[in-house]
């Protein structure tokens, strides 16, 4: 979860998204997205397609050039490879599995913890060299305190919310009248969801949830699941799943729909933006209410110095300032091995005085900004904003004019705020074009972007020699950290 894996602007590669681009060719996440290295001066490279989900080659090594053609062996080589990463069983075995399973006697019902999979008593031979344990009632209805975490954080990342956080959200959901909740990645709140449902039978809930991880397939039926890849909203079984979402979208009796996305954080903000905002799309064509600018209503969980790239994508959001926790994350969490105070909040487009944050937790709310805050988080006068993004109490620059951590100094040599141990020097820790070097916009915003386009061929003559094609200059986030990458990192700790 680090700021300096996903700020892909700043390493000078951009992710070009083509609506309903059915030519991307896919890889074992599905169809891949088209990226395109930007060069400080203006100039564009090759553009290449790599796997939407996976920020390193090493954990999918898919790359294709644009304008690469594919021959007859290589594409069913990819099939192959394709189709030998899917789940062992398809959506309905995995159904009917699980209702064989669930009318087992308690000791017959056992998990094999290598395999990650619910076995029937004739499959127990097959598993007899693994690691077996039991399954509980509790843990057939809660399967992220059977399932083993995936821990890569720049793909599939399950940091799972803890009882304090997904109990605070569910309340939230249902105070506002939200009747059905679509979790894309929240596996927990699902599960709080199911388990609050039989304890209550008065007005329950309805839920779906949306994940890239398919073990959650055999423990939910077909109504309750889907295989998905936020990042390129790709469902992997179909006009099927596809048809199920669509269902679970449509508002009948009242019944509103919420969607609460919790993603890696390692993930690019762009893509993510567009597949909830083609959710929103389906959400409100789906509505009787001739509403065209209507969203569906969104909560998105992500730190808080990704509010900028956030609400670039979303300008309808607003960042609150609650701060989520995780059981198994070994900094956002309180308590003495993470930090005093999460820098996970909830991004969404509800209007934010009409989330109630509690005051037993140390929240307020602000008459002037009409909305709940921090405790920490003092209301500006200058400013009339209650300013504090991390939870500390900020203070006000009369020289920026504007409010800035408590950490930072203003240097007169750079004319700005920052740490007292900054890079000193004027304009630095600016990100400006790579176009024509402004330090007012970005490059997409560029007006003079077009005139810097590079003809494709001359990279492409520039990219191959005598060995053949060359590898391109796309490596690993993790590996290409640049001065402001690491500043923001450092900004986010301090």
């Amino acid at each position: 979860m680090d700021v300096s894996e996903v700020n892909e602007e700043s390493f000078g590669i951009e992710v070009i998204l083509q609506d309903g681009d059915k030519t991307a060719p896919c890889c074992p996440h599905g169809p891949t997205l088209l990226f395109e290295k930007v060069s400080k001066g203006g100039e564009t490279g090759r553009r290449f397609y790599a796997c939407s989900a996976c920020r390193d080659r090493k954990d999918c090594k898919f790359f294709q050039w644009e304008d690469d053609k594919v021959s007859e062996a290589r594409h069913l080589a990819r099939e192959a490879e394709n189709q030998s990463k899917r789940p062992p069983y398809t959506q309905q075995q995995y159904c009917s599995r699980f209702k064989k399973f669930s009318s087992l006697r308690l000791d017959e019902k056992k998990f094999c913890q290598d395999c990650q999979i619910l076995i029937l008593p004739s499959e127990q031979q097959d598993h007899s060299t693994h690691r077996i344990t039991s399954v509980s009632v509790d843990k057939l209805r809660r399967p992220s305190l059977l399932l083993r975490p995936l821990d890569n954080k720049k793909s599939n990342a399950q940091y799972l919310f803890t009882d304090r956080s997904a109990h605070f959200l569910l309340d939230t959901l249902a105070s506002l009248g939200f009747r059905k909740v679509l979790c894309v990645g929240t596996p927990r709140l699902q599960e709080l969801i199911k388990v609050r449902n039989l304890e209550q039978s008065n007005k329950p809930m309805k839920s779906l949830l949306l994940d890239i991880d398919f073990r959650y397939a055999q423990f939910y039926s077909q109504d309750e699941f889907c295989h998905y890849n936020m990042f390129n909203h790709h469902f992997f079984d179909g006009e099927a799943s596809s048809g199920v979402l669509q269902s679970f979208l449509t508002e009948s009796d009242g019944e509103k729909v919420v969607m609460v996305a919790d993603p890696p954080f390692g993930g690019l903000v762009k893509p993510l933006a567009s597949s909830f905002s083609l959710i929103s799309q389906t959400w409100r064509k789906l509505q009787s209410a001739d509403d065209g600018n209507a969203e569906l209503p969104m909560m998105w969980i992500f730190p808080y110095f990704f509010e900028p790239r956030i609400l670039e994508c979303l300008p309808s959001f607003a960042m609150l300032d609650y701060q989520v926790d995780y059981d198994n994350h070994p900094l956002y969490k309180h308590g003495k091995t993470g930090r005093k105070q999460s820098p996970v909040r909830l991004f969404t487009n509800i209007s934010p005085k009409t989330v109630v944050l509690p005051k037993d937790e140390g929240y307020r709310f602000c008459s002037m900004c009409q909305r709940f805050v921090w405790s920490l988080n003092r209301h500006c006068a200058k400013c009339n904003v209650c300013p504090s993004k991390d939870g500390r109490e900020w203070k006000h620059c009369s020289a920026c004019e504007k409010c800035v951590k408590p950490s930072w100094r203003h240097c007169e040599a750079c004319s700005r705020c920052a740490l007292p141990d900054h890079p000193c020097g004027s304009g630095q820790g600016k990100q400006g074009c790579f176009n024509c070097g402004s330090l007012e916009h970005k490059r997409k915003a560029c007006p003079v972007k077009d005139q810097h386009r590079t003809n494709s061929k001359r990279f492409k003559g520039k990219a191959r020699g005598k060995k053949g094609p060359q590898r391109p200059a796309f490596k690993p986030k993790s590996r290409r950290k640049s001065g402001a990458a690491r500043r923001a990192k450092k900004m986010a700790a301090v």
